[in-house]
C-alpha cells in the first residue's frame, strides 16, 4: 500500500506545477514514435489532416507480432504500479473499470470506452494497438491525470447512465480536472448520448471518436452548445463506419457554428482500427486543453 502511495507520489512530482487547469500541458512521451509517420495534406487552417499510413510499416514494422504485441521501445510497463482493477458500485448498477493514475486529485480525466465485443481490459493493454493505450496510461499517470477504462452493458441508454455515474464519481473526487472521452468504434453511440446528456455533458471538455460513428443529433446537444471540442480519427478505407460521411459530419458542425473547435484526421488507406492504433493522444489532448477556458 506504502509503495503504491510512494510511486503515485513520484508521478505527481514529476508532473509540472498546475495553477489553473487553463495552463495544463502534458509533458512528452515517446512523442518520436507515436508523432504521426507524415502529413500528405492540411485544410480548414489545419483542422483537417492527411496522415500517411502504411501498413507494412506501421504494424509489420512497429510490431514484434502483428497486431498482437508492439515492440519493446514503444511501451514503459511501470505504470502498472499505478493501475488497479476496480467495481464502483452506483444506483445504474456496479461499474467494473481499470483506474491508472491519481484517483483524486487529479489534473485531468481521460476516459477510453470500447468498442463492439471489447471490456475494459482492451484500453489498458500495453502492446495491442501498437502500444497506443500504455502511451495514454503514461501521459495520464506522470501528468498527475487519471485515466479510467470500464465495461458497460451496452451501447444504449444503460450503458450511457452507468459511464455517466463514473464520470460523476471521479469528477467529484477531482473538482475542476477536465473530463476527456475517447470512443472507439461503435463506442461512439454512448460519446453521443454523454453529450446530449444535461446533466454529464456540463462536465465533459473534449471529445475523441476514433474509427466511430456520427449523429446528426449532437448539433442540437448541450455539448455542442457548450462548443466542446471533438477530435474525429478515421481511416479511409474504414468498411465498418465509410469515411465519407464521418467527414461530411465533420463539415456540417462547421457549417452549423463557424469556428466550432473541431478537427480531422483522415489515416489514408487506415482500416477500421488504425485511429487507435495511429492517433497522437498527446497532441490531441494538448490542443483541447489549450481551449479549456
Amino acid at each position: 500500500m506504502l509503495r503504491g502511495a510512494l510511486v503515485s507520489a513520484l508521478f505527481l512530482a514529476a508532473a509540472p506545477p498546475l495553477a489553473a487547469a487553463d495552463g495544463l500541458t502534458l509533458s512528452p512521451f515517446k512523442d518520436e514514435l507515436f508523432a504521426y509517420p507524415g502529413i500528405l495534406s492540411t485544410a480548414q487552417g489545419g483542422a483537417y489532416t492527411v496522415v500517411d499510413y502504411r501498413e507494412m510499416r506501421d504494424i509489420n514494422e512497429r510490431d514484434e507480432i502483428p497486431e498482437r504485441r508492439v515492440r519493446g521501445k514503444y511501451v514503459s510497463t511501470g505504470v502498472r504500479k499505478v493501475q488497479k482493477d476496480l467495481v464502483l458500485k452506483t444506483d445504474s448498477g456496479d461499474i467494473r473499470h481499470v483506474a491508472v493514475g491519481t484517483q483524486q486529485n487529479a489534473r485531468l480525466i481521460t476516459v477510453y470506452l470500447h468498442g463492439q465485443g471489447g471490456s475494459r481490459k482492451q484500453g489498458v493493454d500495453d502492446f495491442t494497438f501498437g502500444g497506443n493505450f500504455n502511451r495514454v496510461k503514461n501521459l495520464m499517470a506522470a501528468n498527475g491525470g487519471l485515466y479510467l477504462s470500464p465495461d458497460f452493458p451496452d451501447f444504449g441508454d444503460k450503458g450511457a447512465a452507468q459511464i455517466s455515474a463514473l464520470i460523476a464519481h471521479y469528477a467529484e473526487q477531482s473538482p475542476g480536472a477536465p473530463v476527456f472521452v475517447a470512443c472507439g468504434s461503435m463506442g461512439g453511440a454512448l460519446c453521443w448520448k454523454l453529450a446530449a446528456d444535461k446533466a454529464i455533458a456540463p462536465r465533459i471538455s473534449g471529445l475523441l471518436l476514433l474509427g466511430s460513428l456520427w449523429d446528426d443529433g449532437f448539433l442540437i446537444s448541450p455539448a455542442f452548445k457548450r462548443k466542446v471540442p471533438v477530435f474525429f480519427g478515421q481511416g479511409s478505407k474504414d468498411p465498418v463506419f465509410p469515411i465519407d460521411k464521418q467527414e461530411a459530419f465533420f463539415r456540417s458542425i462547421s457549417a452549423k457554428s463557424p469556428g466550432y473547435p473541431t478537427r480531422f484526421v483522415r489515416f489514408e488507406t487506415g482500416t477500421h482500427g488504425t485511429p487507435i492504433r495511429m492517433t497522437d493522444w498527446r497532441e490531441v489532448l494538448n490542443w483541447m486543453l489549450s481551449l479549456k477556458r
